[in-house]
């Protein structure tokens, strides 16, 4: 395993204590957003989550799923880990990518940007994660991947 790869293996098991959280790997492909969805939603089944609360967070990794596959990697694939917790009645969801990177961090957090040239995507990404998340932090470093780590207090 290379160091940086090390490094983010390091960076989601912290995330997770131990007692209540997991971590995969999946391929970057865009079939595979909905399998993410899934998988967290069961996951914080057990806080006992509202349905809006639980698609307001399967929306989020949606989004931040698919930003790694279409902008991250370019729909050519590429690694996307998921990792999961829960302290008390706040799930933390994190998302990493090894892709291409953010160049212009500010710039892609606003509404309605976005680097995609077919006019297929909004640019609304970011703006959703911010929306259905009670606190969204993005780490990005260009030609090395992008870290996209979301929280929800669920039932409170």
């Amino acid at each position: 395993m290379e160091a940086r790869e090390m490094e983010q293996e390091r960076e989601i098991c912290t995330e997770a204590d131990g007692t209540d959280g997991f971590r995969m790997e999946m391929e970057g492909l865009s079939r595979n957003e909905e399998f993410a969805r899934v998988v967290v939603a069961v996951f914080m089944s057990r806080m006992n989550p509202t349905l809006e609360e639980l698609d307001d967070v399967k929306t989020a990794v949606s989004e931040a799923v698919t930003n790694a596959v279409i902008h991250g990697y370019q729909n050519h694939g590429g690694k996307v880990r998921i990792g999961c917790s829960i302290s008390g009645n706040e799930l933390t969801v994190t998302v990493q990518d090894q892709g291409t990177g953010i160049a212009d961090l500010k710039k892609a957090m606003e509404p309605m940007y976005t680097t995609d040239q077919s006019g297929e995507r909004s640019g609304m990404g970011f703006s959703f994660m911010e929306a259905f998340m009670d606190h969204l932090e993005v780490e990005s470093c260009p030609g090395k991947g992008t870290t996209v780590r979301m929280k929800k207090r669920i039932g409170g």
